[in-house]
């Protein structure tokens, strides 16, 4: 656990209490705070009875004496309009922030000769596996890794701050609106697309919180920035040109990364090898194409990523390269569940927009597409499917479920074959069917579904298992009808 310092006997609040309030709260109480709760669902409140925090009504809280309020990052700070919780903040002059905020005091508060590594990584698409690629290279080269945000544990949560550790944080554009003073070694930009403009009020506006990430670094740090977008374009641009305030420095070293072309300086993709040039150093990495966890352009820019990062902390680009292709990736991003038959099954639950799903339709050739959810804004069509219109041809057919079918089907007219299937099981039987009756060597079913989770599912975790289970289903039930006698079986599940 990090504890936040200089707390002891003053009154604080959080206001949200899931994993990352419980998290949050528990460590605020552990530093000696005392510490005020609430969430407004009653569920999550049991979660905090008879605690060092048990839960009190925001209208009985000492407004006049708190820190500061922690807020939850799925509270609306400022679109669609503040939250009432925000609005009473603001009014009583109550520092807003989040548990990232937290983590940044713990470290400003150490010596600079004590301070951890800690590694940002942001964007639309690919921060959690880009997260997850930098902590696997730095664990796989023995250094002491702690991982953590938006991925995994929450960031109070992990181990106590050590010199020699090295923090790998994945950061939302909520986190980063709730953070003030954190400075990260390396800050990385992968990408930004059309997404949450409910909450950041326009493409601006979720710009800006993006921007966030390069706050507070010096010339000792490295901005790692995606340049195949034009608003990360703009930042890098924006930030290779800013001086201090007395003109003398930059304010951090950018390293540029980009999958559509080379580069005279960063790190670069091309034919499926990876090339750098760090000024100091520069060259070929190696072949990048056959590491089976990481297909596709976009995972091309989550490795260039990765290599920036690790490099600047002394991990070699070709020792880089050998550990990559130990990753074993993330589920619920374009992750293999099985193969039944010629045709391969692939759980994408956490391509929640458009731009996400467009990477793994761009991966495959033969898709049987299970799509639809909640609808994003974005710019352009509704949703953004109109960046998906260009890869229709891969579509054998499109099997639509949840609240989005009926515009998704509207958008794809004379574009692929589609149906309203309703429910993902309807939706996976039918794409099943279909594969299997296609004649293609290669039939993938893909669940990717450019829409968010919440109309029939918790989360896209939820939706993405809820997919692997069904899959599953459809395996052993294959299984048994090439088996109907109940031969003995190996205990790798086939005939013995």
């Amino acid at each position: 656990m990090i504890l936040p310092p200089d707390l002891k006997n003053k009154k604080t609040a959080v206001f949200g209490l899931g994993a990352t309030g419980l998290a949050t709260a528990e460590a605020l109480a552990s530093a000696g705070a005392q510490v005020f709760t609430w969430d407004e669902n009653a569920s999550a409140r049991e979660k905090a009875k008879n605690t060092r925090f048990d839960p009190t009504h925001p209208k009985h809280w000492p407004w006049a004496e708190l820190q500061f309020l922690v807020l939850s990052p799925g509270v609306p700070l400022t679109h669609p309009k503040p939250h009432a919780i925000v609005r009473k903040a603001r009014a009583a002059k109550v520092r807003i922030i989040g548990d990232t905020e937290l983590f940044a005091m713990a470290v400003n508060e150490l010596p600079a000769r004590e301070r951890p590594q800690v590694i940002t990584i942001t964007g639309s698409n690919g921060k959690s596996t880009t997260a997850a690629l930098i902590a696997h290279i730095l664990r796989d080269t023995g250094r002491d890794v702690a991982l953590g945000g938006n991925i995994g544990a929450p960031i109070l949560s992990l181990e106590p701050i050590e010199k020699q550790r090295i923090y790998v944080l994945e950061l939302s554009s909520f986190q980063l609106d709730l953070t003030d003073t954190l400075r990260a070694n390396t800050a990385i930009l992968l990408n930004i697309t059309p997404d949450h403009l409910d909450r950041h009020g326009d493409m601006n506006g979720y710009a800006a919180a993006k921007e966030r990430i390069f706050h507070n670094q010096t010339s000792e740090d490295l901005a790692v920035i995606g340049v195949d977008d034009v608003y990360s374009q703009g930042i890098c641009a924006k930030i290779s040109s800013v001086k201090s305030a007395e003109g003398a420095r930059d304010q951090a070293r950018v390293c540029p990364i980009s999958v559509e072309g080379a580069l005279g300086h960063g790190v670069y993709v091309l034919g499926g090898r990876l090339y750098y040039d760090f000024g100091d150093k520069s060259g070929e990495a190696g072949s990048v194409d056959h590491i089976a966890s990481l297909t596709g352009a976009h995972n091309w820019q989550n490795i260039a990523a990765a290599l920036a990062a690790t490099s600047a902390v002394g991990v070699a680009p070709s020792v880089a390269i050998k550990a990559m292709e130990r990753f074993e990736g993330l589920s619920h991003r374009m992750e293999k569940i099985t193969q039944i038959g010629d045709v391969v099954y692939v759980n994408d639950s956490k391509a929640t927009n458009a731009e996400a799903a467009a990477a793994a339709l761009s991966a495959y050739d033969e898709i049987f597409w299970i799509a639809g959810g909640v609808m994003k804004e974005a710019g352009g069509e509704e949703g953004g499917l109109d960046l998906l219109k260009p890869l229709m041809d891969r579509v054998r057919g499109a099997y639509l479920i949840g609240d989005g079918a009926p515009a998704m089907e509207a958008a794809l007219a004379g574009l692929a074959p589609s149906v309203q299937c309703g429910n993902l099981a309807a939706a996976l039987a039918r794409a099943s069917r279909d594969a299997r009756q296609s004649g293609l060597k290669a039939p993938v079913v893909l669940l990717s579904p450019a829409c968010a989770s919440y109309d029939q599912f918790a989360n896209f975790e939820d939706r993405g298992e809820t997919f692997r289970r069904l899959v599953l289903d459809i395996a052993a039930a294959a299984e048994d009808d090439e088996n109907p006698n109940g031969a003995p079986r190996g205990s790798n599940g086939a005939a013995a």
